[in-house]
């Protein structure tokens, strides 16, 4: 199995809470300190490209914000790291050593990535508690896991989860009565609970208010260094918020990257004006 090249060297929801077993994929390695590599990727549907040699590459610990109009192809390319869609051309890695290519969904979220949809889909007729506690990787049916005796370590995990998410005060309520932004804090908990290395959330603040919008931001940042994490967004004042002045913007436009840098020079591009931020 060849390594992938730096160029020139350099959930759905079923799938992300699937409890099946799944063949064991390669040791993750991160060497070189890139935990995603997306290379010459093309897909097209019914003659349209949705992905276009798409080449972007994220590092091991980086938070990464993604932006760009409608159509450019950012739900399709998580779709492609997720094993949702196999894309007609090009390579996908996660480290050197594992070919999502290969993989089916329910091994690629195993092998530690996670997807976060726009649409918090929580377990609402159970506690914010025992949704964590379904979501814990385990061979066990729902209902076993509900019945079973959690370790100490296990309740370690999910009052850790519970602290960074914010709703300590709220674990044993309904999830059905949580507000909008509490029910996407919790869906990211339970990603977390599975403890995946890449986390790919899709825009984490519609409809959100100004204070849930803030948490949001605080919570994403906090997970980056110990998780990857890939925000897709559009809301701009937010992404402005995640990026501050150092971190990485991608622009995709028509499949592929149109522009990426700091948001600073991602918002004086051009090209990125003319296409996306408008004038």
């Amino acid at each position: 199995m060849s390594r992938p090249s730096l160029l020139h060297e350099v959930r759905d929801k079923n799938t992300v809470f699937s409890f099946m077993q799944t063949q064991a994929s390669p040791a993750l390695n991160v060497d070189k300190q890139i935990l995603l590599y997306l290379e010459g990727l093309s897909v097209s549907f019914d003659g349209f490209k949705a992905i276009n040699n798409l080449n972007l590459y994220i590092g091991d610990g980086e938070l990464r914000c993604i932006i760009g109009p409608n159509g450019a192809g950012k739900t399709t390319m998580m779709d492609i790291i997720t094993g949702k869609t196999k894309p007609d051309s090009g390579s996908a890695w996660f480290g050197q050593t594992i070919n999502l290519l290969e993989m089916d969904e329910p091994a690629i979220a195993q092998a530690g990535i996670g997807r976060k949809f726009q649409k918090p889909t929580v377990f609402e007729f159970l506690s914010v508690r025992d949704n964590l506690v379904l979501s814990m990787p385990d061979e066990r049916s729902v209902f076993s896991l509900l019945k079973a005796r959690i370790s100490g370590e296990q309740q370690d995990r999910i009052d850790e989860v519970l602290s960074l998410i914010g709703l300590v005060e709220q674990q044993q309520l309904g999830a059905g009565s949580l507000s909008h932004g509490q029910k996407q804090w919790l869906e990211i908990g339970m990603l977390l609970m599975q403890r995946p290395r890449l986390l790919l959330v899709d825009e984490p603040v519609a409809g959100m208010t100004h204070q849930e919008m803030d948490r949001t931001a605080e919570l994403l940042i906090s997970l980056s260094g110990q998780h990857s994490v890939v925000v897709v967004e559009h809301d701009m004042d937010f992404v402005r918020q995640l990026a501050g002045k150092d971190r990485t913007v991608t622009v995709l436009h028509q499949g592929s990257v149109l522009a990426e840098g700091s948001m600073d020079q991602v918002q004086n591009n051009r090209k990125v004006i003319e296409v996306y931020l408008g004038e």
